[in-house]
């Protein structure tokens, strides 16, 4: 079959459209779109989930029918020549199938046969894979034993053990901390630059833009930018500043900010906010209000992520529940610690997954919860919250101490699942009728906060609508509103944007920032390192262990050089990961 020049696009979109049926009515997920992907780059599929990324990649594969448009992939009609297509590209979903129960030698060899590969070219093939990705250490190891971030890495080398020409990556980094995320991007780089291949790749991370030599830009199922991540950024030139005030904590002044004429986008950074306006001029520091003092303005380099922000709030509403006003300011009281834990350690056999961690969060402070994969951020968030027992150390509670009084302590938590773990087949209004009931609500009391649920959250157009069909950013708004039916002393988040668009990030923050000023307790874990920037004080674990603790601006000047004057969170996260990997080679 005769295929197209070497300077054809590697994939053409055109004019593609795709709906399916979900809870008796049609949902569109791709709306016209038109796209190109050029050899030899790596090429970013911006967006959220539900943006329509995961159905175009399918598409893009021969997965799925087209309802309307062409897709060609390497000169071949995918409508016509699926498995021609698949013969031709390596594509990894966002659940690769990886089989646990095999070693990582034997899922290559499983894939290699799949994928018919000669098994005299296999050696050199998996030597360059396992050093590529570097599991050379790990190949009899068990994959379900593997880390978030190695699985990614193994699953990745099962998709190349026969090199293709072009790579379909479906969100690769998701779920992965910070250091696994740069690996794999090396990764990436590698096979453009060294294999010369063509890579597709999804993601909901906006920094990944930059790394792109292209971006497409979609918001449901619709392509609303697309180009160089530079072209992006270089539109927002004079728009973006960095304001300090003294008199007001950061939370009220953001919350000031968001809402002063002209300013498009505020968000927190360390001690000050980061401020992106409509105009090119400065925000005016007139409007932060009397008890403003010694207001200072000072711009600063845009960033990628202020295009896509601008892009939405000129396109769509937001998604995103409008935030509360915050309470008014109390007096400074003394601080009282309501989360203990002291030399809290936790076994499975003769695995250490927790070990001798110490530590405390006082009420009204968000606290955040951060580690690499494994670390045992997660271990230590399930004890936290009653859900599994430590073996050993002390872990109060709102008071109680969870040993011996587990049950009365969980009365006084809400929690806000990574995952939608609210019941999928229920509508809104039953599953907020169920968890009112299991935080023992019941009569005047129960309709009383459904009605607050209702209103707060602008849920009640879909009272009625079975709850796994809502788009994600109601989903979010039904979970945290049921997290909070009982109105929780404490509210522990577990990833608890993943996936959602910028817009609906920033007003999730915006209504936990007041939660935590009306006096609620908030214990967040998350792979976000901007997020970090939210949270009073945290702790950065690996191995089990504590590696720094405290708020962000003191972690991220450790790491401060003449080279990086101005770390971000995740430079200082992945130099203390690498520091603490050092230590223990050294050891």
């Amino acid at each position: 079959m005769p295929r197209e020049s070497e300077t054809a696009p590697a994939v053409l979109i055109d004019r593609v459209g795709k709906s399916f049926a979900a809870g008796g009515r049609a949902v569109t997920a791709l709306d016209g779109v038109s796209a190109r992907v050029e050899r030899g780059s790596v090429t970013g599929l911006i967006g959220p989930d539900g943006a329509g990324k995961t159905t175009l990649m399918r598409l893009t594969a021969g997965l799925l029918r087209l309802d309307s448009g062409r897709i060609e992939v390497l000169g071949i009609d995918v409508g016509k020549e699926p498995l021609e297509v698949q013969a031709s590209i390596g594509y990894m979903p966002q659940h690769f199938g990886l089989y646990e129960d095999l070693t990582v030698k034997e899922n290559l060899d499983l894939y290699a046969d799949l994928q018919g590969v000669p098994a005299a070219d296999r050696p050199a093939r998996y030597a360059e894979l396992l050093h590529m990705t570097g599991l050379e250490p790990f190949t009899g190891r068990l994959a379900g034993r593997l880390s978030g971030g190695m699985k990614q890495k193994l699953g990745l080398a099962c998709t190349l053990v026969r090199a293709p020409t072009l790579l379909l990556l479906d969100e690769p980094t998701v779920g992965v901390d910070p250091v696994s995320r740069r690996e794999l991007w090396a990764i990436i780089e590698k096979l453009t630059h060294a294999e010369e291949m063509t890579v597709l790749l999804s993601t909901a991370y906006l920094d990944e833009a930059e790394r792109c030599g292209a971006v497409l830009l979609m918001h449901d199922g619709r392509l609303i930018g697309e180009g160089a991540p530079g072209e992006f950024t270089g539109k927002m030139a004079g728009r973006s500043f960095r304001v300090a005030a003294r008199g007001i904590g950061r939370r009220r002044l953001q919350e000031r900010l968001a809402r002063t004429p002209g300013v498009l986008d505020a968000i927190i950074q360390g001690s000050h906010v980061r401020v992106v306006t409509e105009q090119t001029a400065p925000p005016a520091a007139d409007a932060l209000g009397p008890d403003a003092a010694g207001v200072e303005i000072a711009a600063v380099a845009p960033r990628f992520e202020d295009s896509f922000v601008a892009l939405l709030k000129a396109r769509v509403a937001p998604v995103a529940a409008r935030a509360p006003d915050l309470p008014p300011q109390a007096p400074a009281k003394p601080a009282e610690d309501v989360i203990v834990v002291q030399h809290l350690t936790r076994r499975f056999g003769a695995f250490l997954a927790v070990n001798d961690v110490s530590f405390a969060v006082r009420r009204g402070e968000i606290f955040g919860l951060l580690g690499a994969n494994g670390a045992g951020k997660s271990t230590t968030f399930r004890m936290l919250c009653g859900l599994l027992p430590a073996s050993e150390g002390t872990l109060r509670v709102a008071g109680f101490d969870l040993r011996h009084a587990a049950a009365v302590a969980r009365g006084h938590i809400g929690y806000m699942a990574q995952k939608f773990s609210l019941y999928g087949d229920l509508s809104v209004r039953e599953n907020l009728r169920f968890f009112s009931s299991a935080y023992d609500l019941h009569g005047q009391r129960q309709r009383a906060r459904m009605a607050w649920a209702f209103a707060e959250f602008e849920l009640q157009a879909f009272a009625e609508a079975t709850s796994k069909d809502l788009p994600l950013g109601y989903k979010q708004r039904l979970a945290l509103a049921c997290a909070l039916m009982h109105e929780p002393d404490i509210i522990f988040l577990d990833e608890p944007t993943s996936g959602v668009d910028p817009l609906a990030r920033r007003e999730f923050w915006r209504r936990i920032n007041a939660l935590a000023e009306s006096g609620v307790t908030v214990l967040v874990t998350t792979h976000f390192m901007e997020e970090a920037e939210y949270c009073d004080r945290l702790v950065i674990m690996a191995q089990g262990i504590i590696l720094a603790e405290g708020t962000s601006q003191s972690i991220k000047a450790r790491f401060a050089s003449a080279e990086r004057p101005e770390p971000t969170m995740e430079d200082a996260f992945v130099a203390l990961i690498e520091e603490s990997v050092t230590k223990a080679r050294a050891a």
